[in-house]
Parts: C-alpha cells; structure tokens; sequence
C-alpha cells in the first residue's frame, strides 16, 4: 500500500528551513574566473578566454605583478635535520630539485616533500642537503585524525 505524504508548509520551521536554504543558496558569490569571451564574429585573446588561475596569472601579469614566486630557491648553507632548508608551500606536497651545496654540486634531484608524511622532510640522496616543508596553508583535518 502506497502512502503519500504531504508536507505542511505552515509550519514555522519549515518556512524558516527553506528561507534560510534560499539565503545560503543564493547568497553573495565568489568572484567569477571566468573570462567574458569573444564578442560574435572575433577572435577570443587569451585574457578573454582564460578560466581559473590561468586568468589570475594573465590579470597579474597585465598589472605588472607576478602571481608566482618563480625564484629559485636560496640554499645558503648544507641543510642538516636539527636545521632544514625550509621550502615555503601553500600546498601540503610540493617538489623539491636539489642541485646540492654549494649550489650546483651535483645534478638535479627531485624530491616529494609531503606534510602527511615524514613530517615534509627530505634529504637529498647525492649531496645530504635536507629540505624540509613549511607548509602555510589552510590545516589540514586529515593531520588532526586519531
């Protein structure tokens, strides 16, 4: 036997439960990364057409600003385990190529820094330099799990 149900919409909590949804659902939004394309007929460019952080890049970029740190990395010193070579991340992996110290000592060897595991240290098979993660973006709940 098949019974409906109908929902009474008098209820106040109903009526609160759904204009509460609609606020959340159509409240302020975050900013579009999407470009406004081509007009009809044209060619798009690229800051026209790009999405994401593709287009923050090219936004950056036309302001005379770069997004990117693309600096190589300053190893001034052999990095030890009581005192790494701390690599800046907003990520919780980042890939590390040690040249060795003093720099340029030995070919390029990349290393996975991982925050999850090994603490974000990892030591360089040929030249001993250790680097070690500083990982500075939003916490991770994964880390925090019992």
């Amino acid at each position: 036997m098949l019974r409906l149900f109908k929902i009474n919409r008098s209820i106040p909590s109903f009526k609160a439960a759904t204009r509460l949804s609609s606020i959340r659902q159509y409240s302020a939004q975050p900013p579009s990364v999407y470009g406004p394309g081509a007009e009809s007929g044209t060619v798009p460019t690229d800051e026209s057409q790009a999405t994401g952080i593709e287009r923050m890049e090219l936004l950056s970029k036309a302001q005379g600003t770069e997004m990117f740190d693309m600096s190589p990395l300053v190893v001034d010193r052999m990095g030890t385990m009581k005192d790494p070579i701390m690599v800046p991340s907003l990520t919780p992996i980042r890939i590390v190529g040690s040249t060795g110290f003093p720099a340029d000592s030995n070919d390029t060897v990349w290393l996975t820094l991982d925050v999850t595991k090994n603490d974000g240290i990892g030591r360089c098979p040929e030249s001993g330099v250790v680097y070690k993660l500083d990982y500075q973006g939003a916490p991770l709940d994964e880390l925090h799990h019992h």
